[in-house]
């Protein structure tokens, strides 16, 4: 099967070369590496041209986007500057971040599981990072969610719900519409990566209700969203991220912002949620 890698990149000349390194050192190399740079202004671009001289897989896309450094579409609107150049060469498309570090036999694990079960339309490990010298399990890391730095996809799966969504929320919602349309999610608990930069850490302070916009986006309805709300702030410990999201969740309504799924998709969603509160409780 062929693997294909897509990473969105800016201005990270500190962590590129481990990520890249990683890649390159895999029990099963992948058939193709694209590196889009996103406007950087440092030294990321000289580090990647380094590796594409040595590893013909590996090459790099220029791209421009906003300078503001919002989650959703900026980033995804780099990816798909990358996932241009493939032109459907694939049978496994990932998308990963710049700032991670993938144990030796992670594209090897990855593709066995697509390839023991056809029913398996994403796959990914688990995400860590370094406190004090020691890997600490991310907080926002879950059996039942791939993290947004390291989605994998079966082309089939990923054709099917439609690509990424341009959107805060696109890493939510593709789990849920690969599962409305019949695929399963798996997750690698063994599969230990290192993330070198906290999740968010780069957000500018525009951010701060983009989650609450992306509940309205994907139609969870007010009392899903007070609930997800809740339990995101309860991870990040941060009471003031709980507001925020329920005040961007009033904006995107006010604006009448535009949903990311259907009516439909809309209604399997919310029944999904509430199953999965429920088992919880029983």
């Amino acid at each position: 099967m062929n693997i294909s890698i897509v990473i969105p990149t800016h201005n990270e000349e500190r962590f590129i070369s481990l990520t890249l390194q990683s890649l390159v050192e895999q029990t099963v190399q992948p058939n193709k590496v694209v590196v889009v740079n996103d406007n950087s202004t440092d030294g990321t671009q000289n580090i990647v041209d380094q590796f594409s001289s040595k590893y013909p897989f590996i090459n790099s896309v220029q791209f421009n986007s906003q300078a503001e450094n919002v989650p959703g579409s900026k980033v995804i609107n780099a990816f798909y500057a990358g996932f241009e150049t493939l032109h459907d060469e694939y049978d496994i498309i990932c998308k990963f971040d710049a700032d991670l570090i993938f144990p030796k036999n992670y594209l090897e694990s990855i593709l066995s599981s697509f390839k023991n079960d056809a029913s398996y339309g994403m796959a990914g490990g688990f995400c860590y990072i370094v406190k004090n010298g020691s890997p600490i399990l991310e907080n926002l890391t879950s059996k039942s969610h791939i993290r947004g730095a390291l989605k994998a996809y079966r082309k089939e799966c990923f054709n099917e719900i439609g690509g990424l969504k341009k959107s805060i929320g696109w890493d939510t919602v593709d789990e849920l519409l690969a599962q409305f349309h019949g695929w399963k999610i798996v997750t690698d608990s063994t599969l230990h990566v290192i993330h070198l930069k906290p999740t968010g850490a780069s957000y500018s302070k525009i951010s701060k209700y983009k989650q609450g916009e992306a509940f309205y986006k994907m139609r969870y309805g007010l009392i899903l969203t007070h609930i997800a709300s809740l339990k995101l702030a309860i991870k990040k410990k941060s009471p003031i991220f709980y507001l925020n999201c329920i005040q961007g969740y009033y904006q995107a309504k006010a604006r009448n912002d535009s949903y990311i799924v259907s009516v439909e998709e809309g209604k399997f969603i919310r029944e999904f949620r509430w199953k999965n509160i429920k088992n919880k409780f029983s």
